[in-house]
């Protein structure tokens, strides 16, 4: 599925905002598609570390909460910290756990089971707690949980402080301190932060008010910042303000930690020696952790980040590191089973995918719900059918569909539902699954246009490989880290031709290839894309990259990573009769010749140029969904090929018309 560009618009001021920073214009046009018009706003968003922390005791309650904290630590009491079993809520957790402890506080954590106990408060984890511990400190979660709160601070002993960072209802829980920066009565700054934001905020405030020191901004608590960088991260909050500096000194530390959990966390993500980015937080660090909450315990990944030994967090580290490879495998799985669901529609007719499979495991459909979208691009709901007839799933939309407003449309079909716009969760009893799938399709049927189901992707302006140089790309690290609020920059180059593509990797499965000019060659890499290379060798290109510097013995030169990778205009030709009729001798000739047909529909492309004549990926890519929708190309899932079934009814003809691609002659 090719990806639609979208460009910025050209900026008049650019020149004189480029001049007024001192910064290169190509820096300043990235800055100024970021909100940023002032040199001093410019200063702090390059140089993150020089910006001063807000006071945390700005925030509502802060006072409070410290107030009981520092009695609970001079009465010995017990103090019990309640978190979620997300990454945020284990870093939160985990870095709350380590910074009591430090202080000589007597404290144990909770976290719920996914499966059983669901995210958040619950009453009967509460009256448990109350039994042992004297005051409890959430983290991540408790501001929806008023009447459990309520009800347990009412019949027990045990105080409560929530701190959590999601948008407070209509009604506060009745706790002894409540923190939250959206709170409508909280005048704290910054409103972005994550949940161990919040928790590191509580953490800066009692460390000052321990050591009576006057709040500068600078001379604060940053003990174990990498935690709060890798929570702030993973929950995909904007990477702006508080944010930014926490995240980018976090994943400096993370070079050469003294915490021996996130030393073997990094070391099994096979990023030992190297430069931490965001993205490793992201995409490799993140996703072990979260393996334990999804498969077992998020309790190991707490273990985990409070090891106090590296042969202790070794262990734990290797062992979020087998559960990940375990949900890898559970997601694909449930992903190809779903793929083989939906092989039988019209995808291209289809408004919106909800699939449903028995014992699917409730903690990796979300993630497989986002693979669905990444490949579709379809508004998605992933269900699990569990014993009890009750359908759990896991909702991700696209740009234009509001998925929270979807399934309030949609709620008489419900039991329960939750979110926000892009992601929600839901639960349904089996035998409203047809009803709500009907009524889910036809509500994004009839919000989203035929232009909102195009996949976009950001370009911030156009610039040919060859372009590029070191002082450019040394100055463009300048903006990292990227994430929420501050994308990676993508560039574009339009109808480019790349030579001696190949595949690469220890399985083979990745793309390296050459852009440039002969004199100004640049090498560009694109992942897990290997199947590309024989297009990239003989068509003309729309690339879509990020510029990177490579360091190798001591070298450094430019390359590209390849984003996306479309044909150029020119090689987009929808096949006619005659175009499908040669593709389809071509088909039938390569069964006969070798019993099957491969799926890689790049190589097919390939082979056909050496036979006939040009024809592009997409051409190809068109040519063999047509021959598919009319049930004369089939799939072989288990050989992983195409086949030719028997001819039946007229012998040679085709009856195009039943395509709905042939009949709607548009991209697929």
């Amino acid at each position: 599925m090719y990806k639609k560009w979208k460009l910025y618009e050209p900026v008049p001021e650019l020149a004189a905002f480029a001049r007024k920073i001192g910064r290169d214009t190509t820096v300043a046009a990235l800055l100024w598609h970021r909100g940023i018009r002032t040199r001093e706003e410019a200063q702090l968003f390059l140089h993150p570390e020089q910006l001063p922390f807000c006071d945390p005791f700005q925030m509502r309650d802060m006072d409070k909460a410290v107030a009981r904290i520092m009695r609970a630590l001079e009465q010995g009491e017990h103090i019990t910290v309640y978190g979620d079993y997300d990454v945020d809520g284990m870093t939160a957790t985990s870095l709350l756990t380590r910074t009591l402890r430090k202080v000589g506080a007597r404290v144990d954590f909770y976290i719920p089971d996914r499966m059983t106990e669901g995210y958040g408060l619950n009453r009967k984890a509460l009256e448990a707690i109350a039994e042992h511990s004297d005051l409890l400190i959430t983290v991540d979660c408790g501001i929806a949980s008023v009447a459990d709160v309520a009800a347990v601070q009412g019949a027990s002993h045990l105080d409560i402080i929530i701190t959590d960072h999601h948008l407070p209802g209509s009604a506060l829980p009745p706790a002894c301190a409540v923190l939250n920066p959206h709170r409508a009565d909280c005048p704290y700054p910054d409103k972005d932060l994550a949940g161990v934001g919040v928790a590191f905020k509580l953490c800066q405030a009692l460390d000052a008010k321990r050591r009576g020191a006057e709040w500068d901004g600078q001379s604060v608590f940053l003990d174990d910042l990498e935690l709060v960088a890798l929570g702030t991260v993973a929950d995909i909050v904007p990477l702006r303000g508080e944010n930014r500096r926490i995240v980018k000194q976090g994943m400096a530390r993370m070079e050469a930690t003294s915490l021996p959990g996130i030393a073997a966390l990094v070391e099994v993500a096979g990023l030992k020696d190297k430069k931490i980015t965001a993205g490793h937080l992201g995409f490799l660090l993140a996703p072990r952790l979260n393996a334990a909450g999804r498969i077992e315990s998020a309790r190991t990944g707490v273990a985990l980040l409070t090891a106090e030994d590296r042969q202790t967090a070794d262990k734990l580290a290797l062992e979020l590191d087998m559960l990940n490879t375990e949900r890898r495998e559970i997601e694909h799985k449930i992903c190809e089973t779903a793929e083989e669901e939906l092989s039988g529609l019209d995808m291209a007719a289809e408004k919106a995918i909800v699939v449903a499979g028995k014992g699917w495991n409730p903690g990796v459909i979300g993630i497989a719900a986002s693979r669905l979208v990444d490949k579709f691009y379809k508004p998605t709901i992933v269900l699990s059918i569990q014993e009890d007839g009750v359908c759990r799933g896991s909702c991700r939309s696209i740009e234009g569909l509001n998925m929270y407003e979807a399934l309030s449309a949609c709620k008489e079909h419900l039991l329960q539902f939750g979110g926000h716009a892009m992601a929600a969760g839901l639960s349904l009893r089996e035998e409203e699954l047809p009803a709500f799938r009907e009524a889910f399709a036809a509500y994004a049927g009839a919000h989203l246009s035929e232009e909102d189901y195009e996949p976009k992707v950001s370009v911030e302006f156009e610039m040919m490989p060859e372009e590029l140089t070191l002082d450019l790309v040394e100055e463009l690290s300048l903006l990292e880290p990227y994430g929420m609020g501050n994308p990676k920059p993508y560039f574009g180059c339009r109808n480019v031709r790349g030579r001696e593509a190949m595949a690469i990797g220890r399985d083979q499965t990745h793309l390296r290839f050459k852009l440039g000019t002969d004199e100004a060659p640049v090498t560009s890499l694109m992942w897990n894309r290997a199947d590309l290379a024989p297009s990239v060798n003989r068509e003309s290109l729309d690339i879509v990259y990020a510029p990177a510097i490579n360091e190798w013995n001591g070298r450094r030169s430019l390359q590209c990573m390849v984003e996306d990778m479309s044909p150029a205009e020119s090689e987009r030709v929808f096949p006619d009769k005659e175009l499908l009729r040669d593709v389809y001798r071509f088909l039938y000739g390569l069964q006969k010749m070798q019993g099957s047909i491969p799926f890689e529909t790049a190589a097919l492309a390939a082979r056909f140029c050496q036979s006939f004549h040009h024809i592009s990926l997409y051409t190809m890519g068109a040519a063999l969904r047509i021959f598919q929708e009319l049930g004369i190309l089939r799939e072989n899932l288990d050989e992983n090929h195409y086949y030719l079934p028997p001819v039946q009814g007229k012998q040679g003809k085709m009856e195009l018309e039943a395509s709905p691609t042939y009949r709607r002659r548009k991209v697929i």
